[in-house]
This record gives C-alpha cells, structure tokens and sequence, in this order.
C-alpha cells in the first residue's frame, strides 16, 4: 500500500525521537515520525527519573549536559510554540556523593571548563545541607543479604554540589510537548505504526515499510526507537563498523515517601548521587521519593532480549535492595511492606554513552543506546542529530570530519566524534550511567 512521500522518517516518538523531529521539521524537512506506541512518550520516556546533572567523565558529556539544561529551564521558548500545558524544570540541586570510581579530579575540571557552578562539601556540609544523613562510607555497594551491608564504618565521604541541577517533573508531557511544537512545523506523528522493514537502493535508504502493510517512501530515516534500536538496525542491515553495541536492559525505580525534614515547604528535596551505595535519589514536590539504582557490580543487570515482554510490575527483591540502601544513607527512611514504583526498559550502549552517527547505509542514522543518561539532554540531541544530517547530506563526511556543535546558549564547542558508533570502546568514559 503506497504512502505519501516524506524526507525523513522518525522511527520512535520518545523524548529524543520527538526531539530530533522538532529540530528537523523546524529547518523546512517534512518529517513523519513513526512509533508503535499509542502517543509520544509511551515508552522508556515515561519510566525516567528526568533527572538533569551535569557529572559525566568526558568533556563532551559534560558540555552536552550543561547546554540541554537551559533547554530546560527556559522550555517555552526552547519549544518556540504555544503547545498546551507544558513539562516544568525543578531546580533543586545535586549532591553528589564521592567515589572513587568517579573522583572529583576527573569531573570538576570538566565543570570548572565549562563555566558549571559548584560547592565541594565536606562531610560536615553534607550532614549540615541534608539533615539526617549518614555521611559513612560504605564503598563496594553490597547486597542487601550481605552481613558486610550492615557493618559500620569509621570513615567519611563528602560531595560535590550542583545548585543548577533538578529534575524535570513530567517526562512523558516533555515528550508530548517536542511532539506537539514539531507538529506547528508541519511534521507528521503516526502512532500504533510497527517498522516492519527498511527498503534500500544503491547503498541508500528509500522506504520504510510499516505491519499494516503500508510503505512510506523517504530519503533518510532516524533510528530513535529506544529499547528496539538493535532490533531497528538489523531491518536495515547496519551495524557491521559499529565499535559499540547495545541492548535492552530493564530497570526499576521505586517510589517511596520522603524522610520528614528531606524536603521543605513542600518542595522537592536535593537529589542525591549515591555510587558509594549503589543509588541515586530524586525527590519530589508533595513528600515523593524516587529511588533508582547505579547499576553496582553486586546486582546482576537484567538484560533482556524482547522488550515487549518485560513484566511491567516492581518486584519484591529489587524493590527492598534499592529502597534498604536509600535508608543506609537517609536512615529516617521508612521502608514500606509493598513494592511500589515504576518499570522501564532502557537502550544501553556497552559504554553507557549514546551513539550519535551516521551509519554505513547512506540516508539511515541512529541516536540510540540513550536511555539512563540521556533524557536530560533531549533539548540539544535533536539539534546534534540535525547537524550531523545536515552536513552528511550536503556530501560532508561525518566520519572524516565529525560535525563541531557550539551551543547557542553556552557558546561551548562539542566535537560529536565522542558519540560516534566507531568509538574506542571505554577509554575515556567511566563505563557506568553516569556515562
């Protein structure tokens, strides 16, 4: 069944998918985005904690950070259009919690590059900015079972403070408002629409075929389909020069009441990076908790080979390891008899850092491997995707001379190579979600 001829296809309407049209349909190419979802946001967008900070282990990750964040804070005119309600940014600050495996001397030369403002606190800080916190460190995380989980420590930890960093309040409405601006600019949102194939001619991408049976001619496509971008890749036979791999990992974030005192005047708590234990926490307006885990080595990561058939219950286990280890740390913290909290499905790159490229099929790119660590950095990743297009389309070499991005609102310079799919594996990040 023929369709109507587009520039681009879009394949998934999340955060980043919905991104990436906006920026695109705004620079005058007809976008249809396409997603098996019913409605933007519907899938790993609405599991993140939008957590927004700026502690990665690269020059670029940090760059990146700093610039999507005034996206942001300043997310009516970053949309540039009257959409409805909109997302809203909580500026509530970061603590983040020394470890060795991220130490203050890797990234706050990074912050202090990039113009980041920032407190280093020492333990007596902490304990006097976050009332009722154990400031012990605990370092290798443990399991729960473990005795050594329990033992008491004599020494101390401090932390690196953020003020600028916070959270934004709704991910899925963020998502629904990039979609709904890149429809003023005339793109076209396709939902309960399954890939069902990538039609190539010539060593370029042509068509995208869809399981009702349509067919959507087009001369280039966007892989942001999240948790199914390995699965996307391989319909179009990509992936053959790619350094880095990725795959579908499901997670949880619990959600538990706040310790009294955590948050004032009912506003959200600081957030709290917490490697030392293997969590972070995310506080929210009202007396909310949210808690997540770091990935820690003693917890085996659940990798999964169908998205579609991830249970979208918490579970017990995992529940009582995230929420005990919040209450190592915030001791005030109540741990309830019943898991409770939220179930997603993350696209993780073997080195926890996004690939944003080109690939060896003319027409087809990828912004995948994301989830964990890239919602925050929605507002710009649809303008590095545009970039690299662009200049790929225009008979530029991504690979030879990667795109040089310089943030409208940081003026600092991002050379993209560091999200390339031919990157040396690990010699730089820190090989966790921190990225």
């Amino acid at each position: 069944m023929p369709g109507k001829r587009t520039d681009v296809v879009v394949i998934g309407s999340g955060v980043i998918g919905a991104s990436v049209a906006l920026e695109l349909a705004r620079r005058g190419w007809q976008v249809t985005v396409v997603d098996k979802a019913g409605g933007a946001g519907h899938g790993s967008t609405s599991a993140s904690s939008a957590v927004v900070r700026f502690n990665f282990s690269t020059a670029a990750g940090v760059a990146t950070a700093w610039e999507a964040h005034f996206g942001w804070r300043s997310w009516a005119e970053h949309l540039g259009r009257d959409v409805g309600p909109l997302a809203r940014y909580v500026r509530c600050g970061m603590a983040m919690l020394d470890v060795d495996v991220a130490p203050r001397s890797v990234y706050l030369p990074l912050f202090q590059n990039a113009g980041i403002p920032f407190e280093e606190w020492t333990s007596a800080d902490l304990s006097e900015r976050i009332p009722g916190i154990d400031v012990g460190r605990y370092w290798p995380p443990k399991r729960i079972d473990d005795d050594e989980f329990w033992a008491e420590t004599e020494t101390t930890l401090g932390a690196v403070y953020t003020p600028d960093a916070g959270f934004v309040n709704d991910p899925q409405l963020a998502a629904q408002n990039l979609a709904a601006a890149a429809r003023t600019h005339g793109a076209e949102f396709r939902f309960h629409a399954s890939v069902r194939g990538i039609e190539r001619a010539h060593g370029r991408v042509t068509a995208v075929t869809l399981a009702d049976g349509s067919r959507i001619p087009c001369g280039v496509v966007v892989n942001a389909a999240g948790p199914w971008s390995t699965r996307i890749n391989e319909l179009a036979s990509v992936g053959s020069d790619f350094t880095v791999g990725c795959r579908p990992l499901r997670q949880e974030v619990a959600h538990v009441a706040a310790p009294v005192g955590f948050g004032a005047d009912n506003h959200a708590g600081i957030c709290v990076a917490d490697m030392d234990l293997g969590v972070y926490l995310r506080g929210e307006a009202g007396g909310g908790l949210l808690v997540g885990g770091t990935e820690p080595e003693c917890d085996p990561l659940q990798w999964v080979d169908d998205p579609d058939a991830v249970t979208a219950h918490p579970t017990t286990a995992v529940f009582e390891a995230q929420v005990t280890r919040a209450a190592r740390r915030l001791p005030a913290l109540e741990i309830p008899n019943q898991a409770r909290g939220v179930v997603g499905v993350y696209d993780v790159a073997d080195d926890w850092t996004p690939i944003y490229d080109r690939t060896e099929l003319d027409g087809f790119y990828v912004a995948m491997g994301t989830s964990g660590n890239q919602f925050k950095n929605a507002p710009v990743v649809g303008k590095f995707l545009a970039a690299i297009i662009e200049q790929t389309e225009n008979g530029v070499d991504h690979d030879e001379r990667p795109v040089r991005f310089v943030g409208e609102h940081t003026g600092l310079a991002i050379d993209l190579s560091a999200f390339s799919r031919k990157r040396p594996p690990g010699t730089e990040n820190s090989g966790t979600v921190l990225g």
